[in-house]
């Protein structure tokens, strides 16, 4: 039985829609498809009509049948917003190192004192997967009420094959159970554990010989990503992990200059990345790498405000003409939060970035980024039906309030999964 969804008469609607279907660039990062007084009109869970009330009113009429209406006078739409770098499932907390940088320890000492992500790894590994799937479906709620509608989820905590696989079959279950649609990322190559501090190379071989084998075969991940990072992955260690990745069906993302700059970037474009994250001190020659490969720039900057560094250099990336998309990466040390809008105040405030870029880069952007802009990103017949209303006239006054939650409603496979900005039903239902 088909089920009509009509949203009506919202102040405006921003549907994100470009001239073309690949990522938006320099100027196309501003041109986002703004309808004034616009209307929605979703079939199941597609997106059926956009455009004006008056022709969504004939349009329903075509229809001949009895639609649900959502009252959007007063809010705008934009696509559900998607976080395209987390660390979602995971078991502990490090509150503790917080105080440690207060008082100047630096994220890559804290990590070679056997803290930073190796503490995770000791409570991820003792950790159930059926604790991880609880703790990480709580995340995912916040997720919800924050407007976020797709989520990227990195393992990296394990850093043995059957803990790297507990984590990426955690996602798996929860990508089954809850509204949220999970797409998984393998990276065993997040540190060096401990018990291989003294021949990391052997650990290299272990990521490619044996984890990314058993994980390609079980199909428990789409992307295969690496800490490429002075104390952590060389670049030739990456590289290796990387191509590995590629003979396997794994698509490569990398964390790239994040805390020194040693060739990541560059190191993306050479391998074809789908993206390349954190890139705090990218070199020029790196962005104009990017910018030639297409290889999309994953900003963070709610890390660099956790961790009290300088920001990316957004401008000069879009300058450039690198296509940006930012994410929350969601972690327990360098970036605690399920907060996209928050970590879209911070692209404006940090990054210089404007409202409307900062928009693209959650949405169509951050859809190219975990391949799946065909699907969503945008507000466009045929498109899935993920949306969301934001309690705002206009969609400036999202990044002029920061730190306020504006979600009002948010639509998954075209239901209502967050109504007056409070959780509803089962999730498992909704899907």
């Amino acid at each position: 039985m088909k089920s009509v969804t009509y949203i009506k008469c919202a102040d405006q609607v921003v549907t994100m829609k470009g001239a073309s279907h690949l990522p938006k660039k320099g100027n196309e990062m501003s041109e986002i498809g703004v309808i004034e007084n616009g209307s929605i009109i979703l079939e199941n869970d597609k997106i059926s009509f956009v455009g004006s009330d008056q022709e969504a009113a004939q349009y329903l009429e075509s229809l001949n049948g009895a639609a649900t209406t959502i009252e959007a006078s007063g809010k705008i739409v934009t696509p559900g917003l998607i976080d395209p770098h987390t660390h979602l499932v995971f078991a502990g907390s490090r509150e503790k190192e917080l105080e440690m940088r207060l008082q100047g320890a630096k994220y890559i000492d804290i990590l070679k004192q056997g803290g930073g992500i190796l503490s995770s790894t000791r409570s991820t590994r003792e950790a159930t997967m059926e604790q991880l799937v609880e703790q990480a479906s709580r995340r995912l709620d916040r997720f919800l009420q924050y407007g976020v509608t797709t989520v990227e989820a990195k393992s990296g905590y394990g850093l043995t094959v059957e803990d790297e696989l507990k984590q990426l079959r955690a996602a798996k279950v929860l990508n089954s159970i809850h509204a949220i649609d999970l797409v998984s990322t393998f990276m065993g190559a997040h540190a060096i554990p401990a018990e291989y501090k003294d021949n990391p190379d052997a650990y290299v071989n272990l990521v490619i010989e044996e984890m990314i084998p058993v994980v390609a075969r079980e199909g428990l991940a789409e992307f295969c990503d690496v800490f490429c990072e002075e104390g952590v992955f060389t670049v030739e260690q990456s590289e290796k992990i990387l191509e590995a990745g590629k003979r396997y069906g794994l698509l490569p993302k990398i964390h790239a200059d994040e805390i020194v700059r040693i060739g990541g970037a560059e190191l993306a474009a050479k391998v074809g990345a789908v993206s390349a994250e954190h890139l705090l001190q990218a070199s020029d020659e790196g962005i104009q790498a990017l910018a030639e490969s297409g290889t999309i720039a994953v900003l963070l900057p709610g890390t660099a405000f956790f961790l009290m560094e300088k920001p990316a250099r957004a401008r000069a990336m879009i300058d450039a003409g690198v296509a940006i998309a930012i994410s929350t990466d969601c972690n327990p040390g360098s970036s605690p939060t399920q907060s996209m809008p928050f970590v879209m105040n911070a692209a404006c405030l940090m990054m210089k970035m404007t409202p409307a870029e900062v928009l693209a880069s959650a949405t169509i952007n951050a859809a190219h980024a975990i391949g799946l802009a065909d699907r969503i990103g945008s507000i466009e017949v045929g498109k899935t039906a993920d949306l969301v209303l934001f309690q705002a006239s206009n969609y400036q006054t999202l990044q002029y309030n920061f730190a306020v939650n504006l979600v009002d409603t948010v639509i998954k496979n075209g239901k209502v999964v967050v109504q007056g900005g409070s959780l509803l039903g089962n999730f498992a239902a909704s899907r």
